[in-house]
């Protein structure tokens, strides 16, 4: 009896081994990159963004602009570093190229590109709202030695800086489209509106036209257009909004879907690859692709 008592006990503990949970594989649900739970005003899991590199060259990325090369991306550091701009390698985050810019980058915070190739480097942060020196730089990647500036001011500042609640001259996102620069604020003051201005996009110094107010319940940190034109993202703190629309006209005056990017850090830099396909990168390096519908 003694001996079946044994037999049974290891039996019964072979069993008990074989049914442990065996270690992920590749692909499988509990190795998916879950970044949070909210799309809009839809509780369903975001499943549409991965990872696709991580820029270690690049210190706090602050935008993101097409090179017109397969598989590179034009990106920058924020305020307080070189006025360098990185050429980097989608696939493995690697810098390609390094491009130094002879002007003076007191706080760059985006970057965007025509349909000639020129780049518009927006030095136009402005966290405390008191700047007087708010420039977009022009200039061709072929000749960057050529720097020509398009100097502004907004015509409804006219404290420097103004009351808290109304410290709303802060601009990290830039996009051109049609022969403008179009700067969009980043509310400090009530964190819940972002005006749109636009400036010529040749050099010279102008008072930026104000077209509309958004209402936005984040900070936005970066701005982007498909190019068809119909699709409209404003990048925020671990969240985006997308507008849609016939044109750009119409899509300033859509409602905007919000999707929770929570989970990633301080997302800063925003571009169409597509007109699905978005690159979007992060102050901690991360360069990651979302798919939109």
């Amino acid at each position: 009896m003694r001996t079946l008592w044994i037999a049974a006990t290891l039996a019964g503990t072979l069993l008990s081994g074989c049914s442990e949970a065996q270690p992920s594989q590749p692909g499988s649900p509990s190795n998916t990159l879950n970044l949070g739970s909210e799309k809009g005003n839809n509780d369903t899991e975001i499943d549409h963004l991965k990872q696709v590199s991580k820029l270690d060259d690049v210190r706090e990325s602050s935008g993101l602009a097409l090179t017109g090369e397969p598989g590179t991306l034009y990106t920058h550091s924020d305020d307080g570093n070189p006025a360098i701009l990185f050429k980097i390698n989608i696939e493995d985050g690697k810098t390609v190229a390094q491009i130094e810019v002879p002007v003076q980058s007191r706080d760059w915070e985006s970057i965007t590109r025509d349909d000639a190739g020129n780049l518009y480097i927006g030095d136009v942060g402005n966290n405390n709202n008191d700047r007087r020196d708010l420039v977009i730089h022009r200039l061709n990647p072929l000749n960057p030695k050529i720097v020509q500036e398009i100097k502004l001011k907004y015509p409804d500042q006219t404290e420097f800086p103004p009351k808290k609640k109304e410290r709303n001259f802060d601009s990290e996102a830039t996009l051109w489209h049609d022969g403008q620069v179009y700067l969009f604020t980043k509310d400090r003051g009530a964190g819940e509106t972002s005006k749109v201005y636009t400036v010529p996009d040749r050099p010279g110094s102008y008072t930026a036209k104000l077209l509309t107010k958004l209402a936005i319940s984040g900070e936005v940190t970066d701005a982007t257009l498909s190019p068809n034109g119909r699709r409209l993202v404003l990048m925020a703190r671990e969240e985006m909004f997308v507008f849609e629309g016939e044109n750009l006209a119409a899509i300033l005056k859509a409602k905007p879907e919000r999707i929770s990017l929570k989970g990633l850090g301080q997302t800063e830099g925003a571009v169409f690859a597509t007109d699905a396909l978005l690159y979007i990168s992060t102050e901690q390096g991360g360069l990651y692709e979302y798919e939109l519908k």
